[in-house]
C-alpha cells in the first residue's frame, strides 16, 4: 500500500482513449475537492516472454521506463499545461493493474479507470481491470467510457 495516495484520486492509465478521458474527469474532480491525483501505470512481464528473441535483453528498467512514458504521455494529452498547476503524482507499479488499483483504493478518496484498455474485445462494455476494480475497491469507483470507442 502506498501512503502517497492517502485521500487522493487514483487514476489507472494505460494510454487508451478511455484512460485519457478518465484522467481529464479526475482532474476536474480533484480541483473541486482540492485533492491530488495519483496517476498509476502498471507493468508485468509478458506471459510468453522468450528472452532469446529480444536484443538487448529486457530488464525491469525497460518495463518501468515504458510504463513511466505511458503515464507521462497520458498526463500530457489529458491535462496539457494544466498538469503544472495540479498536484499530480506518477506511480509505476509492477503487477496486474487490477490488483494494484484495488490495493491503492484502501487509502484513496476514489479510483477512476477507463472502461477498457488497449487489449481485450472491442464489444465489451467493461474490461477485466475496470470490472475487477469496480467489484473489489475499498472506495468509490468511476468507470469512464470513451466518447469514441473506435479510437481505442
Amino acid at each position: 500500500m502506498s501512503s502517497s495516495v492517502k485521500g487522493r484520486i487514483v487514476v489507472g492509465v494505460d494510454g487508451s482513449r478511455a484512460s485519457v478521458q478518465a484522467l481529464r474527469w479526475a482532474a476536474r474532480e480533484a480541483e473541486a475537492r482540492r485533492s491530488g491525483i495519483s496517476v498509476v501505470c502498471c507493468w508485468a512481464y509478458p506471459a510468453l516472454l522468450a528472452p532469446a528473441v529480444f536484443q538487448p535483453p529486457l530488464t525491469d528498467k525497460t518495463f518501468v521506463d515504458a510504463a513511466r512514458q505511458v503515464a507521462k504521455e497520458t498526463v500530457e494529452e489529458a491535462l496539457g499545461a494544466d498538469a503544472d498547476r495540479l498536484d499530480v503524482a506518477l506511480e509505476v507499479m509492477r503487477g496486474p493493474a487490477s490488483v494494484a488499483l484495488v490495493e491503492l483504493s484502501t487509502d484513496a478518496a476514489m479510483v477512476v479507470v477507463g472502461c477498457r484498455g488497449r487489449g481485450g474485445f472491442r464489444g465489451l462494455l467493461l474490461g477485466s481491470v475496470s470490472q475487477h476494480v469496480a467489484e473489489h475497491a475499498h472506495c468509490p469507483v468511476l468507470v469512464m467510457h470513451s466518447h469514441n470507442d473506435e479510437e481505442d
